[in-house]
C-alpha cells in the first residue's frame, strides 16, 4: 500500500488537542510526531484542519439483502465515508432476517465486495433460534441484537424463557431495542378509536410513548443485572431512562452501557410540524426535555456512545399517511457535521465528540486497534474544516434513498478527507473507490 504523510494536523484524541504530523504505512499509523520528514507517496497538507478518529457507528440499517430498493451496502458505505464514518455495525432486520450463521456470513460476503467502510454485522435473535445465536463467534461478530419491541421487520423477542436464556447464556454483547409492545398496542388502539385514519406524525411519541421505552429498558437492565450479562441499550430517547445507567464507573468496567442517536439529540416533538414522517423513528423523537435529558446523560457519562440508527426508506414510503409510513431515516452522511454544529453551539466539546463516537465505541465493543489515533493502530481518520459551511441538497446526498431530514440545512463544518484502514476513500467531495475496508475484529 502507498504511504501517506498528513502534515500539521490539529489532532483531537484522548482528551487532548495537539498539532502534529501523522505517517500512515500499510494501513497503520506508523508514527505521530511534531514533525515527520520522510518521503511518502502522498502528502496531505492539513494545516488549519482537525484530524479526528473516524466515527464508529454501532447501529445502522443498510437494508441488504432483501430491501435494496431503499438502500444497500455500496451506497450507504459511500455515504458513511463521505461523512467521516469509517466503521459500521449493521442490524439483522434485513430480508431474510439474519437469524442463522449462514445468513450472517452471506452479509459479510457482500460487504467484503461492496463496502468502502470497515464493517461488522449483528446476529439476530428471535423467539426460536437460541442455538444459532449461541454459535456466534465473539471474535469477529459485533454482538447479538434483540428487539424487545417490534420495529421495521418482524423480529420481536417477547418470550420470557427466550429472554432469560439469551441473557444468561450469551457469550458476548447483547444490544437491545427497548419499547414495550403491549403499551404501544394499547396506545395505538386508543388513538385509532379517537382519530380513526386521521393519525398524524406528531402523535408518534404519544403512541410509542416514554412509558413504553422505560418499561422495556428497565426490564432489559434488570435481566442483565440478574445474569451478569454484557448489555448495550440502543437509542435512548427519554430523560427518565437515563437514570437506569451508571455515571461514575470506568467504561471498561461497565457491564451495562447505553447509546444515544443523532436525531434524539437534534430534533424534538416541535419539529413534527415541519418534518412530519421524515423524523418518524422508533423509538420516537420526544420532548425538548427528553432531548436535553439525553444530552445531559451524554455529558455526565450515563450514556456512553453516540450513533445514528441510519435506517433509510424511500421518499415515496415516507410520504404515505402516518400509519403506513415506515419508521427510520438516513443519517450516516451528516452525523459528524450535526455533532460539529452542536460543538459550535457550545453543546459538545471536540474532545467529547471524539470520545462518544470513536473511543468509547471501541472500548464498549472491545475493538481491535481502532477508535484512537495511536501508533500501531489502524489508520481510520477524518480531516474536517470546522469553518467551511456545507449545505445539504438533494444533489449531494449519497444514500440510495436520495433524501435527508437535514435537507436545506447549512452545516458550519465540512468533511474534507476520510481514511479507512489506511487508504484515502473520500477527498474534497469525491469518493475514491479503491478502498481497504476490513472486517472488524474484537478482543474477546
Amino acid at each position: 500500500m502507498p504511504t501517506t504523510l498528513i502534515k500539521a494536523a490539529t489532532i483531537v484524541n484522548e482528551g487532548r488537542i495537539t498539532v502534529a504530523d501523522v505517517l500512515i504505512s500499510n494501513g497503520w499509523i506508523e508514527k505521530i510526531a511534531p514533525q515527520i520528514s520522510v518521503p511518502a507517496d502522498t502528502e496531505v497538507n492539513a494545516e488549519g484542519l482537525h484530524l479526528l478518529p473516524g466515527l464508529i457507528d454501532d447501529q445502522v440499517h443498510f437494508r441488504e439483502p432483501g430491501l435494496t430498493h431503499k438502500a444497500d451496502i455500496w451506497h450507504e458505505s459511500r455515504a458513511a465515508v463521505a461523512g467521516g464514518t469509517t466503521s459500521f455495525m449493521e442490524m439483522p432486520n434485513t430480508v431474510p432476517n439474519t437469524l442463522t450463521q449462514r445468513l450472517l456470513q452471506d452479509k459479510y460476503d457482500i460487504a467484503a465486495n461492496q463496502s468502502l467502510a470497515n464493517y461488522s454485522f449483528y446476529m439476530g435473535a428471535a423467539n426460536d433460534n437460541l442455538e444459532e445465536v449461541l454459535r456466534t463467534n465473539p471474535h469477529d461478530v459485533c454482538g447479538i441484537k434483540v428487539f424487545m419491541g417490534s420495529s421495521t421487520g418482524n423480529m420481536l423477542v417477547d418470550d420470557e424463557r427466550t429472554l432469560e436464556s439469551l441473557f444468561s447464556n450469551s457469550p458476548m454483547l447483547i444490544a437491545t431495542h427497548c419499547e414495550d409492545e403491549a403499551t404501544i398496542r394499547q396506545n395505538l388502539t386508543r388513538y385509532q378509536e379517537t382519530y380513526g385514519d386521521a393519525l398524524t406524525a406528531d402523535m408518534h411519541p404519544l403512541i410509542r410513548s416514554a412509558e413504553a421505552c422505560y418499561i422495556s429498558s428497565s426490564r432489559a437492565v434488570a435481566l442483565a443485572r440478574k445474569h451478569g450479562s454484557r448489555l448495550h441499550v440502543l437509542h435512548i430517547s427519554t430523560a427518565r431512562e437515563t437514570a437506569l445507567f451508571e455515571r461514575d464507573v470506568p467504561l471498561q468496567d461497565k457491564r451495562i452501557t447505553a447509546e444515544a442517536c443523532i436525531h434524539h439529540l437534534w430534533f424534538s416533538d416541535k419539529d413534527y410540524a415541519e418534518k412530519g414522517n421524515l423524523i418518524k423513528w422508533n423509538p420516537a423523537v420526544k420532548t425538548k426535555e427528553d432531548r436535553d435529558g439525553v444530552l445531559q446523560a451524554v455529558f455526565d457519562g450515563r450514556i456512553d456512545v453516540i450513533a445514528t440508527d441510519h435506517a433509510p426508506h424511500t421518499l415515496a414510503e415516507k410520504t404515505q399517511p402516518y400509519v403506513q409510513a415506515p419508521s427510520g431515516g438516513p443519517l450516516v452522511q451528516h452525523a459528524l457535521q450535526a455533532l460539529l454544529d452542536m460543538h459550535h453551539a457550545g453543546k459538545l466539546s471536540l474532545e467529547q465528540l471524539v470520545q462518544k463516537t470513536a473511543h468509547n465505541t471501541a472500548i464498549c465493543f472491545q475493538l481491535d486497534r481502532r477508535g484512537f489515533i495511536r501508533e500501531g493502530y489502524w489508520a481510520d481518520l477524518v480531516l474536517v474544516d470546522l469553518n467551511k459551511p456545507y449545505r445539504v441538497e438533494r444533489g449531494n446526498i449519497l444514500s440510495k434513498c436520495g433524501w435527508s431530514p437535514f435537507e436545506g440545512h447549512t452545516f458550519a463544518s465540512t468533511v474534507m478527507h476520510t481514511f479507512v484502514s489506511g487508504r484515502r476513500v473520500y477527498s474534497d467531495g469525491r469518493i475514491v473507490e479503491d478502498g481497504n475496508a476490513q472486517r472488524l475484529i474484537f478482543n474477546r
